[in-house]
């Protein structure tokens, strides 16, 4: 079985799903399709993906209209991911609020890295340690898009809650960070619970489709995860 966990999902239609104020970045309208769940399981079918996980984009906030809409629509194939703001007083009834309504809804994701401190700026921050404590207690997985400087931050939480899965975006973004830093990454690999997620390789590579030029690097990655602690996901 093939399973991809990246998918961003982008409409055209910005009136049904608007973009949110606080999103750190818009898509380029080369990327917004009128329908894109039909247009992803259409690719989903032409490269025999079994199933996948649409991970909610930063452009929409904690607006989780349009992937809600698409686990309605393709139930059995789909699960989704959240976002949430950990300074809003009201982000944990939030994310209860979301898994109530949709139980395909199996990930929240924290964005630490350059660019992206609005977010949070440690995660040792009141409302991240919250946050991410009531994502243990509802079951769901912790999705991690950082840079190398945040790992050794996010090492703590790891720690305090093993039994909830982790797992680490785009390689931990590598650009982002020194080759000091990303030994704090390949430290995380210690941990039972956490998990690497083979994609955004575009980000500091441009030798597609190939990329033999970040062959070596993702090797090293791999070998310190193994495979079983590995996802793929072909977007960016």
């Amino acid at each position: 079985m093939i399973i991809e966990w990246n998918v961003h999902l982008f409409s055209s239609d910005t009136d049904r799903y608007p973009f949110h104020p606080r999103a750190s970045y818009i898509p380029d309208a080369s990327h917004w399709v009128a329908d894109p769940l039909t247009d992803y399981l259409a690719h989903m079918d032409a490269y025999g993906i079994d199933r996948a996980v649409i991970v909610h984009p930063e452009p929409y906030g904690d607006d989780h209209r349009l992937v809600l809409d698409a686990l309605q629509r393709e139930p059995e194939r789909l699960r989704g991911t959240s976002l949430f703001y950990p300074r809003d007083d009201d982000a944990i009834a939030k994310l209860h609020d979301l898994v109530a309504q949709e139980p395909r809804i199996v990930s929240t994701r924290f964005h630490a890295h350059r660019g992206t401190n609005h977010y949070l700026d440690s995660f040792a921050d009141p409302g991240v340690v919250a946050l991410w404590e009531a994502a243990a207690d509802l079951g769901l997985i912790v999705e991690l898009h950082i840079g190398p400087d945040f790992a050794r931050q996010a090492a703590d939480l790891i720690r305090a809650h093993p039994a909830t899965p982790v797992l680490i975006d785009h390689l931990a973004e590598p650009k982002m960070g020194t080759a000091v830093e990303y030994a704090d990454v390949l430290d995380l690999a210690q941990y039972d619970n956490v998990y690497m997620k083979l994609s955004g390789i575009n980000h500091f590579a441009d030798d597609a489709p190939t990329y033999e030029s970040a062959r070596a690097f993702t090797r090293r990655v791999a070998e310190a995860y193994g495979p079983d602690h590995m996802v793929w996901g072909s977007g960016t």
